[in-house]
């Protein structure tokens, strides 16, 4: 396998689709709900994850693709190479504030995160990883990720999970965000993740997760040294929604001994 070759022709496919994004704000963006009145997808996220899996298919048949809006292959293992693509994650930032959303895409052999890539659209931030070299933003190398105390992390947590709610204990994560130094929420995972690699965030975490929204992330947080699980601390599978925290070292089980309750659903 020329991982090499494939890392060069996914940054040439996610750079265009980054122009398409920004191409279509000129136009109408159709706007429908899909589970909830919050779960909103566009025209756009389904125009560009059909241009992914077209380009895909023609170059690397014998790969399969796991998307966010149903256009890929019906993913029940990780055996193969696999791409986990969610061609706009902050579907909700795309619609109502043009900004803060990221094409995710990790690309997986046998379960294992080969390559991994963050595109922030409208910052031009590119951040990308290949297996054991490390993670960059666009040309930088981003340095290892030093220990943090709780009392000195920002978490990247939403807000409603400090609210009760059926998945964990409110009050053990309010704990939490008194005991940080302070919390943050940009609404997509795909920026939390690259928060987290360029040491914005030192963790992240919530509660329903599918593996488009992490599965780039997790491969470059890995190369500077952060950790992510599900909130059982359990090595996450790349196939099934679940739970999800990253890390610094450290602070990962720390958050996880401490803070984390979850309940029986």
């Amino acid at each position: 396998m020329d991982w090499g070759a494939i890392d060069r022709y996914a940054k040439s496919l996610i750079k265009e689709a980054g122009h398409r994004i920004r191409v279509s704000f000129a136009g109408k963006i159709q706007i429908e709900t899909k589970a909830d009145a919050n779960d909103l997808v566009t025209d756009i996220d389904r125009e560009i994850e059909q241009f992914f899996i077209s380009r895909i298919r023609r170059d690397f048949p014998g790969h399969r693709i796991l998307g966010e809006e149903g256009f890929g292959d019906d993913v029940r293992s990780g055996e193969g190479v696999v791409w986990i693509l969610d061609p706009i994650d902050g579907t909700m930032n795309f619609i109502h504030q043009r900004r803060n959303f990221a094409i995710s895409l990790g690309i997986f052999a046998d379960g294992v995160g080969m390559l991994g890539y963050i595109y922030d659209v409208m910052a031009d931030d590119f951040y990308h990883a290949f297996r054991g070299e490390g993670a960059y933003r666009n040309d930088e190398r981003l340095p290892v990720l030093e220990p943090v105390s709780v009392e000195k992390a920002i978490i990247g947590i939403n807000a409603s999970w400090v609210a009760p709610n059926r998945y964990i204990d409110h009050a053990a994560v309010g704990r939490l965000v008194s005991d940080c130094r302070g919390t943050r929420s940009y609404g997509s995972a795909a920026i939390e993740l690259a928060h987290v690699a360029a040491g914005r965030l030192d963790a992240y975490l919530s509660m329903r997760l599918a593996p488009w929204d992490i599965a780039g992330g997790s491969v470059i947080i890995r190369e500077v040294g952060a950790v992510s699980t599900n909130l059982r601390g359990e090595e996450l599978d790349m196939i099934s929604n679940d739970t999800f925290i990253a890390a610094r070292q450290g602070l990962h089980q720390g958050i996880l001994d401490q803070y984390i309750r979850l309940k029986q659903t």
